[in-house]
């Protein structure tokens, strides 16, 4: 009885908090004619101040103020005067913080900055929006960090490592040319490990260390000392992206904090928004010495509006969801749900996995076994991945891609999109051993991120005296394999020019020497350019390729008889209607050639040997056909 009452009154909290949400998270609201500043913090707090500072660093506050109780942990203070261009600090007692939901702020983030939105807005932003796509299956996303994607001189780019890289021309014109239409850019928020007053100085790193959730990093801008500055560059790179077709998906990292007693979020409401051991002790499913608890009131509200803030604000396309599995199925679907309020074609993926163990029940967590629970929602395949290039915790041990059986019904299921399907026998997938989506939008397709080896380095670790054609080769198999599925397809950016990362696995602080984009690559490998945006045009071409529904997926691919080192499907009868009729897809990974039979037919190849055209490669009457070794090759009847 005592926890139904505890459960109720929860519940109860979570329907006060939904209504007052978007209000009790607006810290700061500016007019000319006042300010009004409004903190959630608890009502045991025995004071509660703002500071008002001329500047984001240093110097001493103008103006130290009380806050005043207005309500059950809701603090507020009216200051009738025009403070734009200030800069604010909030502390309970725990030290000054520019609270959990700043919007702007100075360098280093520090202090929070007091400005009006409206003049962050470069020109043309009221005609600027997020950018909708019928079918999830349409995506194909292209994950890049500012700096790695423009800081080299090879890429010809003005603004190196910055926003507005993404906002010139060439840049635009080559992700065209390329036909990816979704852009994953690696964290964007203010975060803690690069020093934005030392840009002098060489510092890297990809910014999974939250600071300020809803500020744009300062160091990605060309003057972080300005509050606007970061707003209105970012803004440009979306409304430049947005005009070029390019969709923005922004990488939200709310798993965890950069430290859990300085944060902002300790610093404002103790305890409120972090995970415990019956202990006491912080929880660690992150990895990273702390984990929020997104099924707290507080966290899971705020969760809510700072993803509708990101949409409303800065036009974001998708989000893709670090560590996913920290976070409960119930927010996650919340998140869904207030999305779909906005536009239900925004899209939301993540990792459905944890770092480690968290301090709540694996069965409401939002990793990827649960991802039935969350039908709007997509998931990272790990067994596609590892089923092509060998698994994530062995950079030496290779997969279907180096030649090693095994791996052949991993690879079905990433193919069909991770949903159920009657030829592929989930005893033999490598992690799972039932579908884990109920539509292929739910699977991401992939096999190379951020985080891991690229897929150039991947093979010359796991492929011994591997040559240069046969590491294109594969290279190319691989990407054949993952456009050529139902899920979502997701690549790393550079692989379309062989990217490599001097066999760094994780290179998440390494300096650019490593990291870089080496755009004369381009000039060094053109075939492979060709091939990836060939491939790319292939799959928007065919709605073959993007059933988008699991009982299509279902009535219109069949898989050929599986040998060692080859998987072979149809997808047949002008599936989706595909002005194709029987479409074959072969994935030779063996050194030496396959011969497949066929029904006899008159066949047209368009893509064999590292070479596609649409219109036709090669026509033959025949029962069967011969891949060549560590090839892909596509035709139709």
């Amino acid at each position: 009885m005592k926890l139904k009452k505890i459960i109720a009154a929860m519940s109860a909290l979570f329907v006060i908090l939904s209504a007052h949400a978007q209000e009790m998270f607006n810290e700061v609201s500016y007019s000319p004619e006042q300010t009004v500043f409004k903190l959630n913090a608890p009502s045991s707090a025995k004071k509660v101040l703002v500071r008002i500072y001329d500047e984001g660093t240093g110097s001493k506050p103008i103006e130290i103020l009380k806050l005043r109780q207005a309500g059950v942990n809701i603090w507020s203070k009216t200051v009738k005067q025009n403070l734009a261009g200030k800069f604010y600090t909030f502390d309970i007692g725990k030290g000054e913080t520019p609270g959990t939901f700043a919007k702007a702020v100075g360098v280093n983030g520090r202090r929070g900055a007091i400005l009006n939105m409206e003049s962050t807005n470069p020109y043309g932003w009221q005609n600027d929006h997020h950018l909708k796509v019928r079918n999830f299956a349409n995506l194909v996303i292209y994950e890049l960090h500012y700096r790695d994607f423009s800081i080299d001189p090879s890429s010809g780019l003005v603004h190196k490592g910055k926003f507005l890289a993404l906002s010139e021309m060439k840049a635009t014109d080559y992700l065209r040319r390329l036909g990816v239409n979704a852009v994953h850019v690696l964290p964007s928020f203010d975060f803690q490990s690069v020093d934005e007053t030392k840009l002098n100085i060489p510092q890297y790193n990809w910014g999974y260390d939250p600071v300020n959730y809803n500020v744009p990093e300062g160091s990605y801008s060309t003057n972080p000392y300005d509050p606007a500055t970061r707003i209105r560059e970012f803004k440009k790179m979306v409304m430049a992206l947005h005009r070029a077709g390019i969709r923005v998906i922004l990488d939200v990292v709310y798993n965890h904090t950069f430290d859990l007693e300085n944060s902002n979020f300790q610093r404002t409401f103790p305890d409120a928004y972090y995970r415990f051991t019956k202990d006491g002790k912080p929880s660690d499913g992150s990895g990273c010495g702390n984990e929020t608890a997104s099924e707290k009131p507080l966290m899971h509200e705020f969760m809510l509006e700072s993803v509708k803030y990101w949409i409303k604000e800065y036009h974001i396309d998708g989000f893709r969801f670090d560590l996913m599995g920290v976070h409960d199925v119930a927010t996650m679907n919340d998140i869904r749900k207030e999305v779909d309020a906005i536009d239900p074609t925004i899209f939301i993926y993540g990792e459905g996995w944890s770092a480690g163990k968290c301090a709540y029940p694996e069965s409401k967590l939002a990793i990827k076994a649960n991802l039935p629970e969350m039908p709007g929602i997509a998931a990272f395949s790990d067994d596609m991945r590892d089923a092509l290039r060998g698994p994530y915790d062995d950079d030496h041990k290779g997969a279907f891609l180096a030649g090693i059986p095994g791996e052949e019904e991993s690879l079905k299921f990433g193919i069909v999109g991770g949903i159920a399907h009657p030829q592929v026998d989930m005893s033999k997938v490598n992690y799972d051993k039932k579908p884990w989506a109920l539509q292929p939008t739910q699977q991401i397709s992939y096999v190379s991120c951020h985080d891991d080896m690229c897929l150039v380095d991947r093979l010359k670790a796991s492929i011994p005296n591997i040559t240069e054609d046969e590491l294109i080769r594969l290279d190319e198999l691989a990407q054949t394999a993952v456009l050529t599925s139902q899920g979502v397809p997701f690549m790393l950016s550079g692989e379309e020019m062989l990217r490599t990362k001097q066999g760094i696995h994780n290179s998440f602080n390494s300096p650019d020497s490593i990291n870089h984009l080496d755009w004369n690559n381009l000039d060094k490998y053109p075939q492979v350019f060709d091939y990836y945006r060939d491939l790319i045009q292939l799959r928007k071409d065919h709605p073959a390729f993007r059933l988008g529904f699991a009982d299509r997926v279902r009535a219109s691919l069949v898989f050929l008889p599986v040998r060692s080192g080859f998987v072979g499907f149809v997808l047949k009868n002008h599936a989706g209607d595909d002005n194709w009729n029987n479409i074959y897809v072969l994935l030779n990974a063996n050194k030496s050639p396959v011969k497949v039979s066929l029904p006899k037919a008159n066949y047209t190849v368009v893509c064999n040997a590292g070479i596609i055209d649409q219109d036709g490669m090669e026509d033959f009457t025949d029962d069967h056909v011969v891949v060549t070794g560590q090839t892909g090759m596509i035709l139709h009847d």
